[in-house]
């Protein structure tokens, strides 16, 4: 599997102000943007051509995956050879692509504006606002990979465990079993509790076979004119397609940064990570706490 689609295209209304002229994909979250993080992920599973589904104000994203040569050569001039190893990941061996979904139109229309470029071979869909695992180090989709060939799948879907309160905010599965790899008898968007046929929640990773497309052609716009991916989904459930789900183990936490709050815990928990100035900052905070 070489293909991944990363949806960046939401226009971050609940970052504001800091969302107003920068993605919120390339907020910082330690060291790295958002979407680094997630490219890097995608990388060590063997990906090899990334499509960026875009929308207005996000060329610094394509800027941030471009060769800076002028910066290159000043670091080399300057004696800041050591830097360089941070644009490591200017010589990833991976191709990266950018289309505009034109109308925002949901994270399923997203999708469906990938079909020229997956063509007939099954895909990634990492979307671009979420990580998973501290410091992204997960191999939850290379789980999903031998999940999907193992049990020959049209769709499978990374899951992860929630609190009781916050399944109301998330599409949720009817699981088949508890195993580590289990059948989606169902997929429930934003269940009230008494509704909810579990706490499995759906959690920013999935693998689709192009027959995703057909469903998403098929699948009637809902609330503000937006074609949800889940409904699609549902859809392929419905009609007695393979559908699968990974649950995340315990060390893969993922990280929605969907909103001030979730921001400011990644980001505190990754710089508290980080090796060279994660104690100095442990004890910066505890001296606020008073000791």
């Amino acid at each position: 599997m070489k293909h991944a689609v990363i949806p960046v295209a939401g226009l971050g209304t609940r970052l504001l102000p800091a969302t107003k002229s920068q993605p919120k994909e390339m907020l910082p979250v330690g060291r790295k943007p958002i979407v680094q993080y997630i490219v890097e992920e995608l990388i060590r599973v063997g990906i090899s051509e990334i499509l960026f589904i875009t929308g207005p104000g996000k060329t610094s994203i394509e800027n941030h995956f471009d060769i800076n040569h002028e910066l290159v050569q000043s670091l080399r001039e300057t004696g800041k050879e050591e830097l360089l190893a941070e644009l490591e990941f200017d010589r990833f061996h991976v191709q990266y692509y950018y289309t505009r979904q034109r109308q925002l139109r949901g994270l399923g229309h997203a999708v469906l504006c990938a079909s020229s470029f997956v063509g007939s071979e099954p895909f990634v869909v990492a979307l671009g606002d979420s990580l998973i695992g501290l410091n992204a180090q997960s191999d939850v989709v290379r789980r999903m990979q031998r999940c999907f060939d193992d049990h020959v799948c049209t769709a499978v879907i990374a899951f992860e465990e929630v609190p009781e309160h916050e399944i109301p905010q998330y599409g949720i599965a009817q699981p088949a079993g508890d195993e580590e790899f289990f059948k989606v008898l169902d997929i429930i968007e934003k269940p009230e509790l008494d509704e909810a046929p579990s706490n499995l929640a759906v959690a920013a990773r999935y693998i689709f076979s192009p027959r995703i497309f057909d469903a998403l052609e098929r699948t009637r716009p809902g609330k503000g004119g937006e074609i949800q991916l889940t409904d699609a989904i549902k859809l392929l459930i419905e009609e007695g397609e393979n559908v699968y789900g990974v649950r995340l183990n315990g060390s893969e936490h993922r990280y929605d940064i969907g909103n001030f709050e979730s921001y400011f815990r990644a980001f505190t928990e990754f710089a508290l990570a980080d090796e060279k100035y994660g104690a100095s900052l442990r004890e910066y905070i505890a001296g606020l706490n008073g000791g």
